[in-house]
């Protein structure tokens, strides 16, 4: 089973300040493989305990994104490739670049990637990934059940859980509560240092420039009510959940 596992690098949200303008202070913000990214990792380990194969990691970034990869690499994928890129990438271009540098890769039986970015969170790119390779696509997925001739997964729905097969090959979006992601041990984090990271330029793979610019990025602006409840304790609770709920915050 050879797997494929599409990772990004995103800037640790706590790490984040917003500014007196309202826009978020990325200057010297650490960086981190995103979370759910990481959900995707431990699953293609899981498969690949089951089945055997070969782990690949693919990521987009700058050069500096090596060090991020080796996080998975010490998780437990066999090699990684980076594609070197500007900051100036859309969805589009991200998903061209993916698409080729995975074809890059060779033979693949599975694609995984986390649901979406913890940084971005549009959910785009596994869906314009699968178009892109012209495979099935199988989004939401809180359970997988990989099997020799065929993949299996529960995918949240929202109100609804839907169980959806494909054959191979196929790509799998997965949620956070798929799995616990692995803390890897100090000898397999030394041990990740030998593994293998290719590396590529993005204009290598794709001449494509973005669709869409990024003008610039605010923060959400949230003022507090300041209701403070005084009344009997019992009534005060029964006030808070009545005003919970004209809120949208609780349902029914």
């Amino acid at each position: 089973m050879n797997i494929v596992v599409c990772a990004k690098q995103v800037p640790d949200a706590s790490e984040i300040k917003i500014d007196s303008s309202n826009k978020p202070v990325l200057s010297g913000v650490p960086q981190k493989i995103s979370d759910i990214d990481k959900n995707a990792m431990e699953e293609a380990i899981k498969i690949k305990d089951k089945h055997g194969g070969k782990i690949t990691v693919v990521t987009i970034g700058s050069a500096d994104a090596k060090e991020r990869i080796k996080e998975l690499l010490a998780m437990g994928a066999d090699e990684g490739m980076l594609v070197v890129a500007s900051d100036n990438i859309d969805y589009f271009m991200t998903a061209n670049l993916l698409a080729e540098a995975i074809k890059k890769t060779g033979e693949y039986n599975l694609v995984l990637c986390g649901e979406a970015s913890t940084d971005l969170f549009s959910g785009q790119i596994g869906p314009r990934l699968a178009a892109k390779l012209g495979i099935p696509q199988l989004t939401y997925a809180q359970k997988v059940d990989a099997e020799k001739d065929k993949i299996t997964a529960d995918r949240n729905m929202g109100d609804t859980v839907v169980t959806t097969e494909s054959t191979y090959p196929a790509l799998v979006t997965v949620t956070k509560e798929i799995n616990e992601p692995r803390l890897p041990s100090l000898m397999q984090i030394l041990a990740a240092a030998n593994k293998p990271i290719n590396e590529v330029a993005s204009d290598e793979l794709s001449k494509e420039t973005p669709l869409v610019e990024t003008v610039e990025l605010r923060g959400v602006k949230m003022e507090r009510k300041n209701v403070i409840y005084k009344d009997d304790v019992d009534e005060s609770v029964k006030e808070l959940v009545n005003n919970l709920a004209k809120e949208g915050v609780l349902r029914g």
